[in-house]
C-alpha cells in the first residue's frame, strides 16, 4: 500500500495570531514538496494526481493532506475555534459543500463516517476522536486538552456523492491558558506505554515508499493477540514538525485476510513528502483498550536513511 500526502503552507495571519496569543515559537518556513502527487492512498483506490482540488481546476494539487481548510468544493467549518485548557469542552464542526450546505451523508470507512485527529503544534498532545453527527450535519465530541497553545484539527472523510474521493481538511484551534512550549522528544528506537514496549524499525524516505515495522511487546513477551481497531490491527498517523502536514496510513494486510497476523509486528508502507522531522502516532488495541505509542523520526534525503525515534510522551491519547 503506497501512501502519499498533499502539501501547502498555513497563512502568515494565522501563525501571527497564535504567536501573539500564546507565545508560540517562530513560524516554520515551507518545506520542499517531494516529487509526484500527494494522495490519501487508503480505501483501495489507485493514487491519482486528480484526487483533490486539482481535478476541478485542471491542475494537480500536490499539497499534503490536512493543510487546507477547503478542497475539492468542501470546507471544514470549525464552529468551536477556541477552547480552554484543562477543562472539558465540546468541539463542534461541520463539513460544507460548495453551495454552503452542511454535508449529512458520508461513505463509511473503517467503521466510521468521519475520523477526527487533533494534535498540538508542538506534536506532544495527540487525540484520535470519533465525533457524533446530528441530523443537520453538525459534528460534536467532548475533548479535554492538557495545555494551552496552538492545535490543528484534521477531519478525514469521504462524501457519499458519486465520484467523491477521500479528503483530509484541517483548521486551527486555539486553546487558552498559560502556555509553556515543550521540546519535541528526541529520537529513540523504542517507547513504552502502559506496560507495553513498541519498537520502530525501517526508513521514512522523502518521495519514495518505504516500509515501517512496529513491534509490540508486553512484559518482555511478544503480543500476538492484538485486537482489530477500526478494521485494522493498528493505525499510524504521521505529522510533519513545523506545519503539521498530515499522513494517515494503515497496515499492510487486514484482519481476516488469511495472511495478516494479530501481532506482534505491524507493517506499514509510507512516503514522506520532504526531508524533515516527523512525529508518528501508532494506535493499537489489546485487552479491550486502545493505546498510543508516539515516535519522533527524522528523514535525510542526502543520506537516504532515517533515524527512528520515540520521545517520552506517548501522544496523550484519549478515546
Amino acid at each position: 500500500m503506497n501512501t502519499g500526502v498533499k502539501i501547502t503552507v498555513f497563512t502568515a495571519a494565522v501563525a501571527a495570531t497564535f504567536a501573539a496569543s500564546y507565545g508560540v515559537g517562530a513560524a516554520t518556513g515551507p518545506l520542499t514538496s517531494a516529487p509526484g502527487p500527494a494522495v490519501h492512498a487508503e480505501h483501495d483506490r489507485p493514487a491519482s494526481p486528480d484526487r483533490s482540488a486539482g481535478e476541478h481546476s485542471g491542475h494537480a494539487d500536490t499539497t499534503p493532506a490536512g493543510l487546507q481548510i477547503s478542497q475539492a468544493g468542501y470546507t471544514l467549518d470549525l464552529k468551536t475555534p477556541r477552547i480552554t485548557a484543562g477543562e472539558k469542552n465540546e468541539l463542534r464542526f461541520a463539513i460544507r459543500d460548495q453551495e454552503g450546505r452542511q454535508v449529512t451523508t458520508y461513505r463509511r470507512e473503517h467503521g466510521k463516517e468521519l475520523h477526527l485527529i487533533l494534535a498540538s503544534r508542538d506534536l506532544v498532545t495527540y487525540r484520535h476522536l470519533h465525533p457524533t453527527r446530528a441530523a443537520d450535519g453538525t459534528w460534536s465530541t467532548p475533548v479535554t486538552l492538557p495545555a494551552a497553545g496552538s492545535y490543528r484539527v484534521f477531519a478525514d472523510f469521504t462524501p457519499a456523492t458519486e465520484g467523491a474521493t477521500n479528503l483530509t481538511l484541517g483548521a486551527d484551534l486555539a486553546v487558552s491558558g498559560t502556555y509553556k512550549a515543550p521540546a519535541l522528544p528526541e529520537p529513540a528506537a523504542t517507547t513504552s506505554v502502559d506496560g507495553y514496549t513498541v519498537t520502530l524499525d525501517g526508513d521514512l524516505r522523502p518521495g519514495k515508499a518505504a516500509e515501517l515495522i512496529l513491534t509490540v511487546n508486553r512484559d518482555g513477551r511478544p503480543v500476538t493477540d492484538l485486537q482489530p481497531y477500526l478494521g485494522a490491527y493498528g493505525h499510524l498517523v504521521a505529522l510533519r514538525s513545523g506545519d503539521l502536514a498530515y499522513l494517515h496510513v494503515h497496515p499492510n494486510g487486514e484482519p481476516g485476510d488469511g495472511a495478516t497476523k494479530p501481532g506482534p509486528s505491524l507493517s506499514f508502507a509510507s512516503t514522506a513528502p520532504s526531508v524533515g522531522t516527523y512525529r508518528l502516532f501508532l494506535d493499537f488495541q489489546h485487552d479491550g483498550t486502545v493505546r498510543t505509542a508516539a515516535f519522533t523520526i527524522k528523514t535525510d534525503r542526502a543520506a537516504g536513511a532515517t533515524e527512528p525515534a520515540v520521545g517520552g510522551e506517548q501522544g496523550n491519547h484519549r478515546h
